[in-house]
C-alpha cells in the first residue's frame, strides 16, 4: 500500500563552511521526522505503517529531542492528548492533540511503564487503534533515553535558577516540572508569584533575581512585609507558573512603597490591558503625563505629587493632606497651583478619574520590569 506523506516547504541550502553538509543532514533529519506520520489518522495497521512510526521515535532520539518536543509529536501523531510522568525525578509533561502544553489531571486510557520508574500515556476520547501499543513502546523507549540524557541538566536543589526555570516562559515543561519538584512544589498545588521591585524579599519562599525585580513564589497564605512593594500574579496551578509572573511584573509597575504597596493583578482591570499595550512613545505623548512630568522637576514636585496620589485616593483634600503629613492650607494651595499646570479640577469626579488614570500612566512609563 503506497502510502503518501505531505512535507513541508524544502529547507533553505546552507551558504557553505566546514559544517555544511552536516547542517544540511540535520536540517533534512528535522524535515523528515516532522513529515514522517503527519496523523495516525492517515496510516494502517501494516507492516509498512509500523516502520514508519518506529522510524518516528529513532529519529527523534537521534536527533535528542526535548521531553516536551517527544510528547507534543506524539500528540500530534495520534491526535489526542499524552503524557509522560516520572515521580522520582518529578518530570512531567502533556499536551493536547495540537501539542499544546495541557495542565490539569490526567485522564490515561492506555499506558506503558518507563524503565526505572515512570509512566506515559494516551489519553484517547474514542476506541483505541491497532497502532497505539507500538506507539506506546516506543514512546516509553525513546522518553527512557532522552531522561537518561538530559538527566544532569538541571542545577542542583536550593539554586535560585530552579526558581527562574518554574517562572520561564521559554523553559520546556519538563525542565519546569523537574525544577517544581526540586523545590518541594506539587506541580498542582496552587500558587502565586510575586514581584518585587528592587529584589529584596525577606521570607524563606523559592526566590530569584530576574531583570530588576525579584521572583518569589508563594503559596495562597502569603503575608505581604510592611514597607515593601509587590505585584501579585492570579492565582495558577504551579505548573502555570509563567503565567502568574508575567501578570506579577505588570502588577508591580503599579506598586509604590509607602502608598499602593500591594497590587494585585486582578485588581487592575483595564489598567493591565493598557500596560501590556502601550509604550514608552504611546505614555509620553499623553498631555496629562508631560504635565505631572513637568510638576515632578519643580521645587517641591515630589511633595506635589504624593499629594496628587493621596487625593485620589482619599474623598477630600484634609484626609490627602493628613496622609502626606501636611498642613490643610498649605496642601490646598499646593493643589491649586497643580490645578492650574493640570489644566483641570480634581474636585469632582470626573478630575479624579481622569487624574488617576494619569498618575497611573506615568507609573508605568517610568517603570519596566
Amino acid at each position: 500500500m503506497l502510502i503518501m506523506i505531505r512535507r513541508g516547504p524544502a529547507p533553505a541550502q546552507p551558504t557553505g563552511g566546514a559544517n555544511g553538509p552536516a547542517r544540511t543532514r540535520h536540517v533534512a533529519n528535522l524535515v523528515a521526522v516532522e513529515g514522517l506520520v503527519l496523523r495516525l489518522s492517515e496510516l494502517d495497521a501494516d507492516a509498512a505503517s509500523a516502520v514508519r512510526v518506529i522510524g518516528f521515535f529513532d529519529a527523534l532520539i537521534e536527533q535528542r529531542a526535548s521531553l516536551d518536543r517527544l510528547v507534543a509529536s506524539t500528540a500530534r501523531l495520534t491526535e489526542c492528548p499524552v503524557g509522560l510522568h516520572v515521580p522520582a525525578s518529578g518530570v512531567r509533561v502533556r499536551a493536547d492533540a495540537d501539542g499544546v502544553p495541557l495542565p490539569g489531571p490526567p485522564r490515561p486510557t492506555a499506558g506503558a511503564g518507563l524503565t526505572g520508574g515512570g509512566r506515559v500515556w494516551l489519553e484517547r476520547d474514542g476506541a483505541a487503534t491497532a497502532l497505539d501499543p507500538l506507539i506506546l513502546e516506543r514512546l516509553a523507549i525513546a522518553a527512557g533515553l532522552l531522561l537518561e540524557q538530559n538527566r544532569h541538566r538541571l542545577p542542583e536543589l536550593g539554586d535560585p535558577a530552579l526558581t527562574e526555570l518554574s517562572v520561564s516562559a521559554s523553559a520546556g515543561e519538563a525542565e519546569r516540572s523537574r525544577a517544581l519538584h526540586l523545590l518541594g512544589i506539587d506541580l498542582d498545588a496552587p500558587i502565586r508569584v510575586l514581584a518585587v521591585p528592587g529584589g529584596h524579599w525577606p521570607g524563606p519562599e523559592p526566590q530569584a533575581p530576574l531583570g530588576s525585580a525579584l521572583a518569589v513564589l508563594v503559596a495562597e497564605d502569603w503575608q505581604a512585609p510592611q514597607g515593601i512593594a509587590v505585584g501579585v500574579g492570579p492565582r495558577v496551578t504551579a505548573i502555570e507558573a509563567p503565567r502568574s509572573w508575567r501578570a506579577a511584573r505588570t502588577a508591580a509597575r503599579f506598586a509604590v512603597p509607602g502608598q499602593s504597596e500591594v497590587v494585585r493583578w486582578e485588581d487592575l482591570g483595564g489598567l493591565a490591558v493598557l500596560a501590556d499595550a502601550l509604550g514608552e512613545p504611546e505614555l509620553s505623548s499623553v498631555p496629562d503625563v508631560l504635565a505631572l512630568r513637568r510638576l515632578a522637576t519643580e521645587p517641591g514636585g515630589a511633595d506635589t505629587l504624593a499629594l496628587l496620589a493621596a487625593v485620589v485616593s482619599t474623598d477630600s483634600v484634609r484626609k490627602a493632606a493628613a496622609l502626606v503629613h501636611r498642613h490643610h492650607s498649605s496642601a490646598a494651595a499646593r493643589l491649586a497651583r497643580a490645578e492650574t499646570a493640570l489644566g483641570f479640577s480634581v474636585h469632582g469626579p470626573a478630575g479624579r478619574f481622569r487624574l488617576t488614570l494619569a498618575l497611573a500612566l506615568l507609573r508605568l512609563r517610568e517603570t519596566a520590569i
